[in-house]
């Protein structure tokens, strides 16, 4: 099943908006793009979720896979603009304390591109 992604640039930082839902009929759809970017030299990525409404454990498995492919390649990427109930996925799961998270792009935007965070 395809997933509507929006793409936009901010410099040399990506910005990735899925839009609807990120679920196992659709996740690998939305690994493919996410990959395809990173694959192709991509280092700065930024997840908007502002236009997201649902994520199941499929979903956050794509956004630790290119986690670990950016780390791999010295880049790095930042979520940002969730609503409540997908940060509390990411927080219930424990995924908020590998995946930085912001709460606006703006914010993600000063994150992506500047000092790396410390590494718990």
């Amino acid at each position: 099943m395809k997933i509507e992604v929006a793409e936009e640039w901010h410099d040399d930082v990506l910005v990735l908006l899925p839009i609807g839902r990120i679920d196992s009929n659709n996740a690998g759809a939305f690994e493919s793009i996410v990959m395809r970017h990173i694959n192709g030299g991509e280092r700065y990525l930024i997840v908007d979720f502002s236009r997201l409404d649902f994520i199941s454990s499929a979903g956050l498995r794509v956004a630790v896979l290119a986690m670990r492919a950016l780390k791999a390649t010295q880049g790095r990427i930042v979520l940002c603009a969730m609503r409540t109930h997908i940060e509390e996925v990411f927080r219930i799961s424990g995924f908020d304390r590998i995946i930085t998270i912001r709460k606006s792009r703006d914010s993600a935007l000063d994150a992506v591109t500047g000092p790396s965070p410390a590494q718990p």
